[in-house]
C-alpha cells in the first residue's frame, strides 16, 4: 500500500495544503524520540524538496536540541476527511534562530509573529504516502488563539525570559541553542 517518491507531487502539496494540522518527529542519537503536533498556519512547501516551518513558543523545545546533535526529521499529514491518506516526508533540517542571518528572508513567507521561536527547514530526501483507512473522520472547527493571547500578555522580554528559563534544554538536558535569541 505505501508507495515511496524521491520529491514532493503536485498531488503531495495539494495534500499538505488541505490539512489543518501536521506532526514533527525527531530525535538526537540517544534518548527520547519527540513527536509534535503542529497548526497556525505554521508550514509552507518552497520547492518539491524543501518544506520550511515556523516553530511557536511551547513548553518544551526538543525538536532544537535533537537537530543540533543529528539533523534528521519526519513530517506527517492524515487526512481526516474524505481521501484516507497518510503522507510523511522524510530528510535533514536545520534550525534556524531569529538572529541568524537566514530569518530575515524566510519570516516573509509567515509575518512575524512574536510567539514564533524558530524555523526549520527541511531538506527532503524521502516522500512515503500510505493509506489512511483506520485514521477517523474529524471536523476542523477553527485554530485557538490561546497562544497568541498568551504571548500578547507576556510582551518580548516575557517570551526571552521564558525561553531562557523553560525552552533552553530538552527533556534529556541537552541544549537547544535558544540562546541565540537572547539579549546578551
Amino acid at each position: 500500500m505505501g508507495k515511496q517518491f524521491d520529491q514532493l507531487s503536485n498531488d503531495h502539496i495539494k495534500t499538505i495544503e488541505a490539512q489543518h494540522m501536521f506532526f514533527s518527529a525527531t530525535a538526537a542519537p540517544d534518548g527520547l524520540v519527540n513527536v509534535s503536533p503542529k497548526g497556525m498556519d505554521s508550514l509552507r512547501v518552497l520547492s518539491p524538496n524543501r518544506i520550511i516551518w515556523l516553530n511557536m513558543t511551547g513548553s518544551g523545545n526538543e525538536t532544537a536540541a535533537h537537530l543540533a546533535e543529528h539533523p534528521r526529521m519526519t513530517l506527517m499529514w492524515c487526512s481526516f476527511t474524505t481521501r484516507p491518506v497518510i503522507l510523511r516526508t522524510y530528510g535533514t533540517a536545520t534550525c534556524i534562530h531569529r538572529n541568524a542571518p537566514e530569518w530575515e528572508t524566510l519570516i516573509t513567507h509567515f509575518g512575524d509573529r512574536p510567539e514564533a521561536r524558530q524555523i526549520y527547514d527541511l531538506t527532503i530526501n524521502m516522500v512515503q504516502t500510505s493509506c489512511g483507512y483506520a485514521v477517523p473522520f474529524f471536523d476542523h472547527v477553527g485554530e485557538r488563539d490561546t497562544l497568541k493571547k498568551w504571548a500578547a500578555d507576556k510582551g518580548a522580554n516575557g517570551i526571552r525570559t521564558y525561553w531562557e528559563t523553560r525552552n533552553s534544554r530538552s527533556l534529556d538536558g541537552k541544549p537547544t541553542g535558544i540562546e541565540a535569541n537572547l539579549p546578551s
